[in-house]
């Protein structure tokens, strides 16, 4: 049974890994960017993939451009094939794109959302499905041709932390299954139709603020794909932030941007014009503090009436 060459470096990508470990296909190398500082204390960790090679005991080389000589030569030594990589974060180049078959996962139904952020924009924009595609990589930006798909629904209250493990765990059969159909010699490749392309940028940190002139079921979606990697929040002051990690859309006449409290509850109005709604903050996040239910919130804290304008 064969073993590939592995490139990753997120949560979602670590999944897979895992999954290829206990399929028997455990990677010959993982290859992944270095230790990065992070969090408050600015200390030196591992990306969530180096820290499962490290678990797993599988030969891990970290660089900061897998295009370098040094890099490739290493990845040559394995005489691996094909090699596989989800959510890299740097950009394959030649001679590594022409040496050898690269398997790519992508988490969407490409040609729908290619890019940065094919979760959290699929959540956004109010997708009824998803799913994950294994596509041979190539120089455009997740445009390869397609060798496996598999769609998945989203559900009606689903966040990105739910849907992305729902996805990383199809992406590693996937993955499992198309490493078996190459070794084989059927592993077939469909090209991906141009029409229909979306592009899923990077969440700017400027998209993390929630505007409550827009509709309440829009701001629900936002809420929900970012949530709880990046979070969305309010801006109540100045000086003041409260994150938001869960809400609902309801049906309640609030002026846009108005806060109220009502039986221990927080709402948020949203719209603008005739049409209004609200949204209730369910689970929301004081700065330096845990989430917490919003009555939680409210027993210790007064907020303003209306959130700061745009």
């Amino acid at each position: 049974m064969s073993r590939p060459v592995y490139l990753g470096t997120s949560e979602f990508a670590a999944t897979i890994l895992r999954r290829l470990a206990e399929s028997g296909r455990a990677p010959v190398l993982v290859v992944t960017p270095p230790d990065r500082p992070r969090g408050r204390g600015r200390h030196t960790v591992p990306c969530p993939v180096a820290a499962m090679a490290q678990e797993l005991d599988l030969a891990l080389l970290q660089t900061a451009d897998v295009n370098q000589p040094e890099p490739v030569a290493k990845i040559r030594e394995t005489g691996a094939q094909p090699l596989a990589v989800c959510a890299f974060g740097q950009i394959i180049r030649e001679p590594l794109l022409s040496d050898r078959l690269i398997l790519n996962v992508h988490p969407s139904l490409l040609p729908r959302w290619r890019g940065a952020a094919p979760v959290e924009r699929a959540i956004i924009e109010g997708d009824a499905a998803t799913g994950v595609c294994i596509i041979r990589l190539t120089e455009g930006l997740d445009s390869g041709p397609v060798a496996m798909r598999e769609e998945i629904v989203i559900g009606a209250d689903e966040n990105y932390g739910s849907l992305s493990r729902r996805l990383a765990e199809t992406g590693g059969e996937l993955l499992v299954e198309s490493l078996g159909k190459s070794e084989r010699g059927e592993l077939d490749f469909t090209e991906q139709a141009e029409a229909g392309a979306t592009y899923a940028e990077k969440i700017e940190p400027a998209e993390r603020r929630i505007d409550p002139s827009m509709p309440a079921d829009r701001l629900s979606r936002l809420v929900r794909g970012l949530t709880p990697h990046i979070g969305a929040y309010l801006q109540l002051t100045e000086d003041e932030r409260l994150g938001v990690r869960g809400c609902t859309a309801v049906d309640l006449d609030l002026a846009a941007g108005e806060l109220a409290a009502i039986e221990g509850e927080l709402f948020l109005g949203c719209g603008a014009g005739a049409i209004r709604d609200a949204l209730r903050l369910d689970l929301v996040q004081p700065p330096g503090r845990r989430p917490m239910p919003a009555a939680d919130y409210l027993r210790g804290n007064a907020p303003p009436s209306r959130v700061l304008s745009l």
